[in-house]
């Protein structure tokens, strides 16, 4: 069973670019087998035929295998933060920032950044990277209609102005979808962005391996300004962050030293 796994993990590999290795084990084994056991494949091997098969496999497979679930201003209070410490320093003497936002999912992530920028610049000065494995997430947050539970967190002075009410959906405004550049990228394989101002990464990195994860962080750092800024999820406090040039800005905020 461990080698059939292993020999999956290499036909992802060289299939999608993708290290499932440097995944942690347990946690994606367990995802995964899941999936292959609910569309009834008795292994690992039976699976792989029929994700290079079956385009909507392939994709519910990618869905799986990367981690979708977000929603706006999620964890409002670090929103908060963001947008009443972090930036007020991190914008002096600027007419706009370079943001990235990597592991984007399906894009409520971005269109925050968007939202809580629109307090600081114009629209037309708003540039975002959002960036996601996934392209078939990508695709859906292009068109950046979602149900009214991923805008719960949403202040309502912001819901009124950027949203409109579509039956039971809610659509992003267009002047929000413009600031927002999407690209496929792999955070553990692709070439990183340079003097970026800010990125944000939440709530993904806690599936990767410690090696994975340091190295990460260290392409983080490289590719940041100094006195750029690392937003990062509830549960991924870096408790080494001197060893990647970070200075501790608030909680789950890390401000570049050198």
């Amino acid at each position: 069973m461990e080698d059939e796994y292993y020999g999956f993990i290499n036909q992802v590999r060289r299939k999608t670019g993708v290290d499932l290795s440097l995944y942690k084990e347990g946690q994606m084994k367990r995802r995964l087998t899941t999936l292959r056991d609910k569309r009834g494949y008795s292994s690992f091997e039976r699976y792989f035929q029929a994700i290079s098969k079956d385009e909507d496999l392939f994709f519910e497979f990618l869905d799986r295998m990367t981690i979708n679930v977000s929603e706006f201003y999620r964890n409002q209070k670090r929103w908060e933060i963001l947008e009443s410490k972090i930036l007020p320093d991190l914008i002096k003497g600027k007419k706009t920032l370079k943001v990235w936002s990597a592991a984007c999912s399906t894009g409520e992530e971005p269109y925050t950044i968007a939202m809580v920028l629109s307090r600081y610049f114009p629209l037309n000065d708003i540039h975002i990277l959002a960036t996601d494995i996934d392209e078939n997430v990508m695709e859906r947050a292009k068109k950046g209609v979602y149900p009214e539970r991923s805008l719960k967190e949403v202040p309502n002075d912001i819901r009124n102005k950027y949203f409109m009410q579509k039956g039971n959906l809610f659509e992003v405004s267009d002047d929000i979808k413009k600031t927002v550049t999407f690209k496929k990228h792999n955070l553990l394989s692709d070439h990183y962005e340079s003097n970026v101002d800010l990125i944000i990464c939440r709530n993904v990195l806690i599936y990767f391996t410690e090696p994975a994860k340091n190295e990460v962080y260290k392409r983080f750092s490289h590719s940041l300004n100094k006195g750029g800024v690392l937003f990062v999820g509830s549960t991924e406090q870096i408790f080494n962050a001197h060893n990647y040039q970070f200075d501790i800005a608030d909680t789950f905020f890390y401000k570049k030293n050198g």
